[in-house]
Parts: C-alpha cells; sequence; structure tokens
C-alpha cells in the first residue's frame, strides 16, 4: 500500500530516528539553509549555551570575532571570569531578543547613562552587563569609560560579521517601568537595589518574541546588509522563577515559547536559520547524559554531539573528532525501516 509515509527516510520515524538511534551522533537532525565557512565573519551572542558555540566554531579553524580579546597578560581562567574570550564582545549573557536589540541600539547611538551605574558595597557595577567585572569597577566613571570602550567594540563586531549566531535563552525578564530597558539579571540580585516602584517582571510572549525577532533582523541588516542569522534556544533550564508556577513548568514554558517563535520567524526569512542545539541536548534517547549531574548545565558529551551535527551538516572539519561512543541503545545502519510495521506498531497502542 503506498501513502505518504511509504517512502520516508529513517530520521521522520520516531523509533529509528530516535529510540533505537545512537544520540551521540544523531544524523539529519540539521539541513542549513545556507553554508557557514572560512570565509565568514562570524560573531556569537545570546544565552550561556551560546558560548560553547562560539568555542567550538574557533576550534574548527572559524573567523569568529573577538572585538575585546583579554589582556595578553591574563591567565585564561582569569580572563574567562572577566567574561573576556566568552561572546564576540564583553557583553556577558543576552537572554532575549529584545536585550540583544537594546544593545545594538545603545551601541549605534553611543548611548551611556549613569542611572544604569549600580553600586554594592562601595564598587560600581554596569547594570547592563553586571557580570563581567567581579568585583565591580572602582568609580561610576570607570564604569561609564569602560561602557564606551564596550559599545565601539560592539559596533566593530557587528558591522563586520556575515553570519550571526544568537542563542535564545529567558522570556522571562526585568524591566524597568518607566523606559522599558531591560535588565540581564534582577536588580539587587548582583547590585543596586529592587524597588518595585521602578521595576517589573515580564513574561515574553510569543508575538512578542516574533516581533523582538524581526526587530533584530532589521538592525543587524542595518549594520551589515549581507549578514545572516543562525538561531537556536538554549536547552540550558531556568535557574529560577517568580512566575508562581513550579520552575519545572515555567522552564518549559519559556522554552516552548522561544522553540516556536525561532522556527517560525526562521522559516518566513532566507537569511535566517534555526539550528535544533534544544533538541539535540533534550533527546530522550540521551536518558540524561547530555547534562551535568545538577541538570543544568549541558555536558562535554552532550557539547560534542550538538557541535558535531552542525559540523557534519555545514560539511566542516569537527576539531574534536567523533563523539565519545554511546553505551546504551542501539543505533540504526543499513536499510531504512519497514515503515509498514511501524507504524502499525504505533496505532497499536
Amino acid at each position: 500500500m503506498v501513502h505518504p509515509y511509504s517512502e520516508l527516510p529513517p530520521q521522520a520515524f520516531w523509533r529509528s530516528g530516535v529510540a533505537k538511534s545512537n544520540p551521540a551522533r544523531i544524523t539529519a537532525v540539521f539541513e542549513p539553509k545556507f553554508s557557514v565557512g572560512m570565509d565568514d565573519a562570524i560573531a556569537t551572542a545570546g544565552s550561556c549555551f551560546a558560548q560553547y558555540i562560539g568555542r567550538r566554531l574557533r576550534r574548527a579553524g572559524l573567523n569568529v570575532l573577538d572585538a575585546e580579546p583579554a589582556p595578553r597578560a591574563a591567565a585564561e581562567a582569569v580572563a574567562r571570569d572577566f567574561g573576556y574570550g566568552i561572546y564576540s564582545a564583553r557583553y556577558g549573557n543576552i537572554y532575549s531578543a529584545r536585550h540583544f536589540v537594546q544593545l545594538l541600539r545603545d551601541a549605534l547611538t553611543d548611548f551611556v547613562d549613569p542611572a544604569y551605574v549600580w553600586d554594592r558595597h562601595g564598587r560600581y557595577f554596569d547594570a547592563l552587563r553586571p557580570v563581567i567585572e567581579p568585583d565591580g569597577f572602582v568609580s561610576v566613571d570607570e564604569a561609564l569609560a569602560m561602557r564606551r570602550i564596550h559599545l565601539a567594540a560592539v559596533r566593530s563586531v557587528f558591522t563586520r560579521a556575515t553570519c550571526v549566531f544568537f542563542t535564545l535563552g529567558l522570556t522571562e525578564c526585568w524591566v524597568e517601568r518607566r523606559t522599558g530597558r531591560v535588565f540581564p539579571t534582577c536588580p539587587g540580585v548582583v547590585a543596586g537595589h529592587f524597588d518595585p516602584a521602578l521595576y517589573e517582571f515580564v513574561s515574553l510572549g510569543h508575538d512578542d518574541v516574533l516581533a523582538d525577532l524581526a526587530e533584530l533582523r532589521d538592525t543587524l541588516k542595518a549594520l551589515h546588509p549581507a549578514g545572516r542569522l543562525i538561531l537556536s534556544v538554549s536547552p540550558v533550564p531556568l535557574t529560577a522563577t517568580v512566575s508562581g508556577q513550579h520552575v519545572l513548568v515555567a522552564t518549559n514554558q519559556s522554552k516552548a515559547v522561544l522553540r516556536v517563535a525561532a522556527g517560525a520567524f526562521a522559516a518566513g526569512h532566507a537569511d535566517v536559520d534555526y539550528f535544533p542545539s534544544y533538541e539535540i541536548v533534550n533527546n530522550p534517547a540521551a536518558m540524561g547524559s547530555f547534562f551535568r549531574p545538577n541538570l543544568r548545565d549541558v555536558s562535554d558529551r552532550g557539547v560534542d554531539s550538538v557541535m558535531a551535527a552542525f559540523f557534519a551538516a555545514q560539511g566542516l572539519r569537527d576539531p574534536d573528532g567523533a563523539p565519545a561512543p554511546w553505551l546504551g541503545g542501539e543505533e540504526i545502519d543499513g536499510d531504512p525501516p519497514d515503515c509498514e510495521e511501524i507504524l502499525k506498531e504505533a496505532f497499536a497502542r
């Protein structure tokens, strides 16, 4: 009997594509719209998972931009503690497209305001990237001077970048009521003081994220008309939520909104692609091994599998070789499975 499922490849079926596959070497999970190669100038930004992507791209020999390199005398671990070498500029984590747009606008207008320098125990923190100086700056003037340097670096990156990798992380954010300005952390957590009259909690919906992505694309195009955008969703769960929901429910709601919006936005633009890092890490066949014991941070095995899928799809050399062998399950090799048997088995349950 011939029907729409008759000639589908193995990856179209759950049993062969997931349940009986090797999650460390998952194939055909990503079919890129456009190639990324050695001639591209690549910028990375986003939630914490984006740093893994940038690191692996750099190790593969691709031209990943870094407009704010660490001082030469800084040890690697110290440099990372101070936000160097993590993304293409020293902006720290950017959890939402709204925050990303805000940064680009600030860079284009050279917007610096002492109102966004927060204090803590006599030290001063850039409210828009509060963790890049673990002990803060010695003065407000130093914080403002370093922000001007940072904004110049941001302009340099995104006027040069031919491909931007952006990982969406959260829909929950803290906003200044008067201006709508978004902060990467709640005021008072790292520095500053929380005042409910000044700041409010906002949970972005699907339409909000779509509108923010549209503005992000337009802003990036204004900086580099030929640039392309690769979106992904961070698989890292929320640390905490003030939504009133259980953190598990809040995490899944947030990731669902981001995933649907990113997919819909990419589907509508030839110069925007979606890369399924979220799906690879959360693959049930990995049985949790793609996370570290805290069930938040992605394990080396998980990062290996994500980047192996990207490099294979793009025809690029994987700097770390094949992912570590999978210790459970069974990899399907050879001819595609009998789809009639698969469907019978599925519909019989």
